[in-house]
């Protein structure tokens, strides 16, 4: 059973690349989207027993994203329904160098809003965003005192730090939840900037010293992963070949597939191709979860590349 608390929006995403977001042009949309709900709709198609705690306005912007999540098996059960404000949202656009820019609307919506359960479920982890511990202070607050109740209740806490520019301003909470972490998931300037090293082997040294940290699987987008482990494990591998369509949410769906092949009992080279293999379903297609994420495609795409 895997858990996460953040925020539920829908995208609103333009056509075509290289159209800045202050001209007049076509969005497409609204698609599911929000962090945590791209990880944990993974989780449930991926077969296993997945919950979310968030919030939604009573829209139906709300509605695209409940029906999709407890449609693919996801617990909405805890997802506050709004009925004072409108569902939180994203407009982004691309460019041809691969980069992105997000107008985000959630500080002051339901994605923002959730509070933690007075008894949380029991779960084998639960997961944090960076993205949603710095939307809103409160809400930072919120999800880390969810953590420390599963934590309690015997979860491990994984945590994707997931730093965007346009939401800085709550980084204080960081720390405290890297000191109860036991999966690590950064990306190569998230893991230099959190632990103020100037190199990874330095970096990961200092996860290892410094809390209770027992894996760090560094991502790093078309170049691959490297997966670290506390007892000196090491495993790394390049990506698996498809066209890229839209890069959102890889990252999510690679931590989500990762925690997965973990509670499998999976070993962390077959952990790891899992979720790269997640990860590339979800860049071929249109939509920040729209990608045909399900086992047997990605036993497809393990099968099919054996070399990598």
């Amino acid at each position: 059973m895997i858990w996460t608390m953040g925020e539920l929006i829908v995208e609103i995403m333009r056509e075509k690349e290289d159209t800045p977001l202050d001209r007049a042009g076509v969005f497409l949309g609204p698609f599911p989207s929000g962090a945590p709900g791209i990880f944990i709709d993974t989780v449930a198609r991926l077969g296993h027993e997945a919950g979310i705690i968030g919030g939604v306005g009573r829209d139906d912007f709300g509605k695209c994203l409940l029906d999709r999540l407890g449609g693919d098996g996801v617990d909405v059960s805890q997802v506050l329904v709004d009925e004072t404000c409108s569902t939180g949202c994203a407009f982004v656009t691309y460019f041809g160098d691969g980069s992105r820019k997000f107008i985000f609307h959630i500080g002051n919506t339901p994605a923002a809003k959730a509070v933690c359960p007075e008894t949380v479920p029991a779960a084998d982890y639960f997961h944090i965003m960076g993205c949603s511990v710095m939307s809103r202070v409160e809400f930072g607050r919120e999800i880390v005192k969810a953590a420390k109740k599963f934590r309690e209740a015997g979860a491990k806490i994984s945590f994707d730090p997931n730093i965007r520019p346009e939401l800085l301003g709550n980084s204080s909470l960081v720390t405290e939840i890297v000191g109860m972490t036991s999966v690590f998931m950064p990306g190569v300037s998230e893991l230099l900037m959190i632990t103020g090293r100037d190199t990874v082997e330095d970096a990961v040294k200092k996860c290892f010293d410094d809390g209770v940290i027992e894996i760090v699987a560094l991502k790093n987008g078309s170049k691959g992963c490297r997966i670290f482990e506390r007892d000196g494990g090491y495993f790394e591998m390049g990506v698996y070949p498809m066209k890229p369509v839209d890069a959102t949410g890889a990252g999510d769906s690679f931590d989500a597939a990762f925690l997965c092949g973990l509670c499998e009992g999976l070993g962390i080279p077959d952990a790891t191709r899992k979720a790269s293999a997640a990860a590339t379903l979800n860049i071929g297609a249109f939509g920040p979860m729209e990608g045909k994420i399900n086992p047997e495609n990605v036993k497809a795409i393990i099968d099919a590349n054996p070399g990598i």
